[in-house]
């Protein structure tokens, strides 16, 4: 994986909501999985639609501690951080110390393969409310020169852990 520098600003009208990330994020899902992340609609708003989606869309980059670089508002929800403090967290720092060797086989597998559709795994809030995800998609970022520069994941269900 090649380290490249995101652009950490909050998604707004001035930056376009990310657009450069959400494409990254949108163009290697479709490349990868072979299908869409967002249902159809206009080109000029995916940025805002990803960013808006009902379901968690991450991103880390790739260096040798991957930091999140993207957090859509459900992810920022869920994980109780607002997008300043999420996009400074160490991916690793997600989910609590005895789940991070679990963790580190799935980005290992990842890695390897370009994608895994069948992850789950138990996640910590800001708050420290534990949940558990089910049926993640994880996936490789690979910019428009075939270089890989980090991974995104995007789920829709979870399961609060008490």
């Amino acid at each position: 994986m090649t380290a490249i520098r995101f652009d950490r600003r909050e998604p707004d009208a001035g930056n376009g909501f990310q657009a450069a990330s959400a494409h990254l994020i949108v163009a290697s899902h479709a490349r990868l999985l072979r299908r869409d992340l967002l249902p159809d609609g206009e080109p000029t708003d995916l940025a805002q639609r990803l960013y808006r989606a009902p379901f968690i869309v991450l991103a880390h980059d790739a260096a040798p501690d991957p930091v999140f670089f993207y957090a859509n508002l459900a992810a920022q929800e869920l994980f109780a951080m607002p997008w300043r403090e999420i996009v400074r967290l160490p991916s690793r720092l997600s989910a609590e110390p005895l789940a991070r060797k679990e963790r580190q086989r799935l980005l290992d597998r990842v890695a390897r393969d370009g994608f895994i559709d069948d992850y789950g795994g138990v996640r910590i809030s800001a708050r420290g409310e534990r949940f558990r995800i089910c049926g993640a998609t994880v996936w490789n970022l690979v910019s428009d020169q075939g270089t890989v520069v980090g991974q995104a994941a995007t789920f829709a269900t979870w399961l609060p852990l008490r």
